[in-house]
């Protein structure tokens, strides 16, 4: 029987994938999640919904939106529409051969739903994830072409009458797209494409990009990285509404997630991030309780009671093993490490995140709620 994590979400039964909806509202946050509400594996998509006051402790309530009688409820987006005093969720409905989006309303806080109005279909097979925001006096909204490696920005006044603005393509991803995140943080924006496959290792990852938006269009200002470095973080999106922004990602990776067999629940999202611009880069921090290292190095582990997580310094990067320690793909991954390598790290059962050097990797581990034991030569700090 495996140990459920106390610092990430899971849901209490089955299946879930993509963050959903992400929005504060009324002092709490509210994560909707890809769910299917039956099975132990992907299908009967449907939107889960949890809510939290601190982004660690969550409280799952009950499905939000059910998958309907012709079409399944995909990604999406949710954002509170004041002058109509309700929560609206902007998901994709998918039915054979058709993707649009789909309006669904709430006028209780997101507890329950009502409507399933479409709003936006290009008669395409692929066109999906609409990521919804408020910009200036109107709605702007990115939605991904996938198999065109498209980024399309609408706008709206009302939600439901959208104007085609512009396509964006980033020549650095030439994958399929999935889950377009376009926000301001500091002077700049971020553009978050996630894209499968395209990982670094195989299967599935997501990108980012620094750059301006006019309104119209995204132009950027730097080339295509990685958000995180790990094998096991996709589809990562921004809360609408919330003090500070914050992200949270799907903790698995479509190469195996749908593979393993796995009793009472499968999947789990990453634990929260702070997100922030500083001197012109992308800095993500962990919001939960870490342990903070560094050392010089050259071979270090963690040491379970199962295995051993291998660390290896090798060309400026910092090469993780994970073998000892899971029974899937992607044994082994690198991060880049340059110098005195410093380290903090999240521990929880199922999972190691990581943030070497400033650099975010996130992986599946088979490990309990134990926290690794260390070697003398990793310093506290």
């Amino acid at each position: 029987m495996r140990t459920r994590p106390k610092k990430h979400f899971t849901p209490e039964n089955n299946w879930i994938n993509d963050p959903n909806g992400l929005i504060f509202h009324d002092g709490q946050y509210h994560l909707f999640f890809q769910h299917n509400p039956f099975e132990n594996k992907w299908g009967h998509m449907s939107w889960g919904h949890a809510v939290s006051t601190d982004l660690i402790n969550w409280k799952e309530l009950p499905v939000a939106i059910p998958e309907q009688a012709d079409h399944a409820i995909f990604s999406g987006s949710a954002v509170f529409d004041e002058a109509n005093n309700r929560l609206v969720a902007i998901y994709t409905g998918h039915r054979e051969g058709n993707q649009s989006q789909y309006l669904s309303f709430s006028f209780n806080g997101g507890l329950t739903w009502s409507e399933n109005l479409k709003v936006l279909d290009l008669n395409m097979v692929d066109f999906r994830d609409p990521k919804v925001f408020m910009y200036q006096d109107r709605w702007i909204m990115s939605v991904a072409k996938p198999k065109e490696f498209k980024v399309a920005f609408f706008e709206s006044k009302d939600l439901i009458n959208w104007k085609h603005l512009s396509d964006f393509h980033s020549p650095e991803i030439t994958e399929i797209y999935e889950c377009p995140d376009l926000f301001p943080l500091g002077e700049k924006w971020v553009l978050i494409i996630s894209t499968n496959p395209g990982g670094l290792y195989g299967g599935s990852g997501s990108q980012y990009l620094l750059g301006q938006f006019n309104g119209k269009e995204f132009i950027p200002e730097t080339k295509a990285e990685f958000l995180d470095y790990g094998p096991d973080y996709y589809a990562a999106v921004t809360f609408n509404d919330s003090p500070e922004r914050i992200s949270i990602g799907w903790m698995n990776n479509w190469l195996y997630a749908n593979n393993r067999k796995l009793e009472i629940w499968n999947g789990a999202m990453s634990a929260a991030r702070k997100l922030k611009i500083e001197n012109g880069k992308l800095i993500q921090t962990f919001i939960g309780e870490t342990e903070n290292f560094h050392t010089d190095a050259n071979e270090f582990e963690f040491k379970y009671s199962n295995g051993s997580l291998k660390f290896k310094r090798s060309n400026n990067q910092l090469i993780v093993d994970r073998s000892e320690l899971w029974d899937s793909e992607i044994t082994t991954f690198s991060i880049p490490a340059a110098g005195l390598v410093t380290i903090k790290a999240l521990f929880d059962a199922g999972s190691i995140e990581l943030e070497v050097n400033g650099h975010m990797a996130t992986a599946l581990i088979d490990v309990g709620e134990e926290t690794a034991s260390f070697p003398p030569n990793l310093a506290y700090f």
